[in-house]
């Protein structure tokens, strides 16, 4: 099984230029490792089974996995307001602020701007600092309404552990969840990661020479929502946990089997999204070929990974790369390979609509979020996409190279669903969406809703 890994590992990485990668397989007890290239160009290192990775967003999960702790404890309810915790929490919508619930904040419903980064520095009150800043964003969307990717919401969740624990979000981590799983590099603060081997993030350029991406870290403020680095292995003990009945190696139980059943089990639906779907407590969900697959991943800044369980099948497959966009792509094929190698399991092409360029000026304008501006034309038959983050997330996340524009063709029998046709995001979904009058008001682009402006 692993010499199979490897080779396929090699080929994409090969045929993407990308600088590093690791990947992990977990199939019926057995594990397979593959590792690649090197840790940075400026500073080559080989990649190996003790580099971490930035794993971005997947460290949404262990945020999910944690309050599911306190839940079975009986410290929290999933129903519950999440004022019951965090009482001083504002929003510019006070009813949203009085009513949104723990549930909603990790099924992506809560319908505020998702993407509010900001650094509120390094100290013990990031997360303090961050929620009080809450009360600066506009409610996209009406509560549980539609979902829409929110960081935001799990960095509020992470307030709501230190509120709960009375420790610091990073602290109660590692206490309820990461050491009693023996993830001992699982880790959050540059200054730990850096006393180990790690990967550090890369974007490769149009003209095809590859640089780093500054800065390395994430604002505290962020970590709930994916601020960790880890080596495949610990990856891959993430997933056989979630495989599990919710006992830890040693035999201790952390949560009871019904209750990580529960956070597999759709909470909302997200048909014809970039996510899946469904979401579940955190995990994102979809059908594939007959079986449930449950997935997360993530993106910092030059640094992507892909994180997939087949619980059905009991199998696994995590990929991390150092490397954007080819990185992304490259997770993305190395899934799909494994799904169909291992298992059988192979997505189905979708039947694309041809439209004049007149029919689809229906759907062209400019679409915004809190984090980017994406601009949409129609060009000799299909929809062009051109994305641009606003000054204040470039200020947070560093300077990243101009993306060309991804096409999105129509599917046909599916209303106002895309799937994108060509290029490193090749077959992510999106949708738009439309007002009463039957208007296009918005599109849902990479898991998030942006509003035509």
């Amino acid at each position: 099984m692993g010499n199979e890994l490897q080779e396929k590992l090699d080929e994409l990485a090969g045929e993407l230029e990308v600088p590093g990668a690791a990947a992990g397989v977990y199939l019926d007890g057995e594990e397979s490792y593959a590792f690649h290239g090197v840790t940075s160009v400026e500073n080559p290192l080989p990649v190996d089974d003790r580099t971490l990775f930035q794993f971005g967003s997947t460290g949404k999960t262990y945020t999910a996995t944690a309050v599911m702790r306190l839940v079975e404890q009986g410290e929290v309810e999933l129903e519950a307001p999440v004022r019951r915790y965090v009482p001083e929490l504002r929003l510019k919508d006070p009813e949203v602020a009085e009513k949104v619930t723990v549930l909603q904040l990790f099924n992506h419903t809560a319908g505020w701007d998702g993407d509010f980064i900001h650094d509120t520095g390094n100290g013990d009150d990031a997360l303090a600092t961050y929620v009080e800043l809450m009360a600066t964003i506009d409610q996209v969307s009406p509560l549980g309404s539609t979902v829409s990717y929110n960081n935001a919401s799990l960095s509020l969740a992470g307030r709501l552990i230190e509120k709960v624990t009375g420790m610091t979000y990073e602290s109660a981590l590692r206490q309820l969840v990461l050491d009693p799983l023996g993830l001992e590099e699982t880790l959050f603060f540059p200054n730990d990661v850096m006393t180990r081997r790690f990967a550090v993030g890369h974007t490769r350029h149009e003209d095809g020479h590859i640089t780093v991406n500054r800065p390395w870290d994430l604002p505290r403020s962020a970590y709930p929502a994916g601020g960790m680095a880890a080596p495949a292995r610990e990856q891959l003990a993430w997933a056989r946990f979630h495989l599990g009945d919710g006992t830890a190696p040693d035999g201790t139980r952390l949560l009871s089997q019904e209750m990580l059943q529960r956070m597999k089990e759709p909470t909302a639906e997200m048909r014809g999204s970039a996510l899946g779907d469904y979401v579940g407590i955190s995990w994102l969900l979809k059908d594939l070929d007959g079986e449930r697959l449950v997935s997360h991943g993530g993106t910092t800044n030059g640094q992507y990974s892909d994180f997939h369980l087949v619980p059905a099948r009991n199998f696994a497959v995590i990929a991390m790369t150092n490397c954007g966009p080819n990185g992304s792509q490259l997770n993305h094929l190395l899934s799909q390979w494994s799904f169909e190698h291992y298992l059988g399991l192979r997505e189905k092409e979708p039947e694309l609509l041809s439209l004049p360029d007149e029919a689809l000026s229906l759907y062209t304008g400019r679409y915004e979020t809190i984090a980017a501006i994406c601009t949409i034309t129609a060009e000799n038959g299909r929809l062009l996409a051109t994305t641009e983050p606003k000054p204040e997330m470039v200020e947070v996340l560093g300077e990243q190279d101009d993306e060309p524009p991804i096409p999105l063709a129509l599917v046909a029998g599916e209303g106002d669903t895309y799937v994108v046709s060509d290029g490193p995001a090749k077959g992510m979904r999106g949708y738009f969406r439309r007002d009463a009058t039957g208007r296009v008001d918005g599109v849902h682009l990479g898991g998030r809703l942006a509003e035509r402006v």
